[in-house]
């Protein structure tokens, strides 16, 4: 029986389950958005939020510390740099889980995972409002074309 286990293990034994969410956390890392299974994706944002809090102060520790979860040099110096730069003030909730569907050839559930502060289309608000306008748009819609209409009665 499996009571009071709390994690996925995502039907992997533990080590291949430790490279598998050490790999994903590269990727997410070098491309700020990776795709993947909605599982995969809550297991490693559980993974990898720790990870991205200890990146938060930058000092030999924490560096040792993150490398040797992610035994990628590239991927350490990118997360302590322009990473820990975004996400410094943030108190936690570094990354997005968005759900895309299902997936054709076995109906598995997908998701994209993300750093919230690296999406701009969320961070600014999108489109509308950098042109500083709300877009409204009402059913009906006649109050428009009526009301010019009913000025110019008014002035004759």
């Amino acid at each position: 029986m499996r009571h009071g286990k709390k994690f996925n293990h995502l039907g992997r034994k533990s080590a291949h389950r430790k490279a598998t969410l050490r790999n994903m956390v590269i990727a997410l890392i070098t491309h700020k958005r990776i795709n993947t299974t909605l599982a995969k994706a809550k297991a490693l944002r559980a993974y990898a939020e720790p990870i991205i809090t200890k990146a938060k102060t930058n000092d030999m520790h924490n560096r040792r510390v993150v490398f040797s979860y992610l035994q990628h040099n590239d991927a350490t110096g990118e997360l302590f740099g322009p990473v820990a730069e975004k996400i410094g003030d943030r108190p936690g909730g570094y990354l997005r889980v968005i759900k895309t569907g299902f997936r054709l050839g076995d109906g598995a559930e997908m998701a994209m995972i993300e750093f919230v502060d690296f999406n701009e289309v969320y961070t600014t608000g999108g489109a509308d409002q950098k042109s500083g306008k709300t877009r409204r748009s009402r059913r009906g819609g006649g109050s428009g074309a009526a009301a010019p209409a009913a000025a110019t009665a008014e002035e004759e």
